[in-house]
C-alpha cells in the first residue's frame, strides 16, 4: 500500500479533514451547520453506550485476575493522591498564567453578554455529594463493578463467570472498533454546529483569554505531563501519537467521554493492566480534571480583572482552596462547570458572580481545550499508576492506530 493511500485510510487523518470541513459549513453556511448537531450528538450518544458495559466489564475482570483485594485497595487511594496533586498543580498554574499575562484587562465595550442567572440560582444552593454521585453514572457503574469485582473473587464459579465475561467483552471491543469508522461524520457534525451556531467572530473579543487558556493547557501537557512522564521513561509526544484519534474526536465533540470507550482499549493496548485502566480512567473522570481546574482557576481571575477587583495573597490560597474542593463535582452533569464556577464566586464575597455572563458566548471554544487536557491527564495518569504499580508490560510492537 503506497504511503498516500495509508494516509487517507488513516482515521486520524480522515477525523482531521472532517474538522476542517466541519469548519467551512459552519462559518460560510451557518444555517446548515447548526443542523449538523443531530450528527454530531448522534456520533457521541453511540459512544456513550459503550461506556457502561466497557467500565464495568474492565474493572470486574481486573478485580477479580488481582486476587488481592488489599492491592485493589492500594490502587485507589494512590490513584486518589495522584489526583489531588495534580489538579492542584493545574490550579496555582492557571492562577499564576492569569496573574501574569491578565486575561480580564480588555474594554468590556462591546462584548457579548449571555443571561447566566441559571448557574448563580444553582450556585446559592450548598454543593451535595449525594447528589452530584446519583447524577454521575460513571461513578455509579465504577461502584458496581468494584462490589461485583469482589464478589467474583469469592465465588466459586469464579473461572467459568470470566470466561463468559471475557467473550462479551471482546464483542464489546469489536463492536466498538466498527462504530469508530463513524468518527469523521461525527467530528463534522459536532465542529460544524459549534461553529455555526456561535460564529469565529464570537471569539474576536475573548480572543485574549482563549490563547492564554490554550497555551496554559498546551504548556501544562507538555512541561508537567511531559515530565511525568520522562520520569518513567516515556515520552509525551509518543503518548499523544498513540491517541491522537481519541485528542481529535475530542476536539470535535467537546466531549471527554466521547473518548472514554477508545481510551480504555487503547491504554490496555499501550501495556497498562486491566484493573488499573479499570479503575483509574473512570475514577479519573470525576476527580483527575486537569483542564478543567486550569479554567476554572483562570476564570475566576479573568472577571476578577474584568472587573478591577483585587486580590491579595490570602484570597487567591482562598481561591485554590475552594476549587480543590468544589473541581471535583465539575463533571457528570451538564452546566456544572459553570455552577462550580458561580459557587467559588459566591464563596468569594468579592468577585462579581454577574461576570459569568461574559464568558457563556466563548465557553464552547474552550471546553475543547478542557476536555483535550482531561483526557491527556487521565492517560498519563494510569501510565502512573500502572508503572508504579509494576503493572505496565511493554508492547512487543509499537501500537498503530
Amino acid at each position: 500500500m503506497s504511503t498516500i493511500k495509508k494516509i487517507i485510510k488513516n482515521l486520524a487523518f480522515q477525523v482531521f479533514v472532517a474538522i476542517i470541513i466541519g469548519v467551512c459549513v459552519g462559518h460560510f453556511y451557518p444555517a446548515t451547520g447548526v443542523k449538523m448537531e443531530i450528527i454530531g450528538k448522534s456520533f457521541v450518544d453511540i459512544l456513550k453506550l459503550f461506556i457502561a458495559p466497557i467500565i464495568f466489564l474492565t474493572i470486574t475482570l481486573g478485580i477479580s485476575s488481582i486476587g488481592n483485594l488489599k492491592k485493589v485497595g492500594r490502587l485507589g487511594v494512590k490513584a486518589l493522591i495522584y489526583f489531588e496533586i495534580v489538579t492542584t498543580f493545574a490550579l496555582v498554574i492557571g492562577i499564576g498564567v492569569a496573574l501574569l499575562l491578565e486575561p480580564g484587562h480588555i474594554d468590556r465595550t462591546g462584548l457579548a453578554i449571555q443571561d447566566a442567572s441559571k448557574y448563580t440560582q444553582s450556585a446559592s444552593k450548598a454543593f451535595d455529594w449525594v447528589k452530584f454521585f446519583m447524577a454521575n453514572f460513571t461513578l455509579q457503574v465504577l461502584v458496581l463493578a468494584i462490589v461485583s469485582g469482589i464478589a467474583l473473587s469469592y465465588s466459586s464459579k469464579r473461572e467459568k463467570i470470566v470466561r463468559v465475561l471475557d467473550r462479551i467483552s471482546k464483542v464489546v471491543y469489536a463492536a466498538l472498533t466498527y462504530v469508530m469508522y463513524l468518527a469523521p461524520l461525527g467530528a463534522f457534525g459536532g465542529i460544524a454546529f459549534a461553529v455555526g451556531k456561535f460564529g469565529l467572530h464570537s471569539l474576536v473579543p475573548l480572543g485574549k483569554l482563549m490563547i492564554c487558556v490554550y497555551i496554559t493547557m498546551f504548556l501544562f501537557i507538555v512541561i508537567i505531563l511531559g515530565a511525568i512522564l520522562r520520569y518513567y521513561k516515556i515520552s509525551i509526544w509518543t503518548f499523544l501519537k498513540s491517541i491522537k484519534e481519541e485528542i481529535l474526536i475530542v476536539l470535535a465533540t467537546s466531549s471527554s467521554e466521547a473518548a472514554l470507550p477508545s481510551l480504555i482499549n487503547k491504554l490496555e493496548r499501550m501495556g497498562c493492566s486491566k484493573p488499573v485502566v479499570g479503575l483509574v480512567v473512570p475514577t479519573g473522570y470525576s476527580f483527575n480534571l486537569d483542564g478543567t481546574s486550569i479554567y476554572l482557576s483562570m476564570a475566576v481571575l479573568f472577571i476578577a480583572q474584568l472587573y478591577n477587583v483585587p486580590l491579595d495573597f490570602s484570597e487567591l490560597l482562598a481561591i485554590i482552596g475552594i476549587l480543590m474542593i468544589t473541581s471535583k463535582g465539575a463533571a457528570g452533569v451538564t452546566g456544572s462547570g459553570f455552577i462550580i464556577l458561580a459557587s467559588t464566586l459566591t464563596a468569594i464575597h468579592k468577585v462579581p458572580v454577574e461576570g459569568l455572563a461574559f464568558l457563556l458566548g466563548v465557553d464552547k471554544f474552550m471546553s475543547e481545550a478542557r476536555a483535550i487536557t482531561n483526557i491527556i491527564g487521565n492517560g498519563v495518569a494510569t501510565i502512573v499508576i500502572a508503572k508504579s504499580e509494576k503493572e505496565f508490560i511493554e508492547p512487543e510492537v509499537v501500537i498503530e492506530s
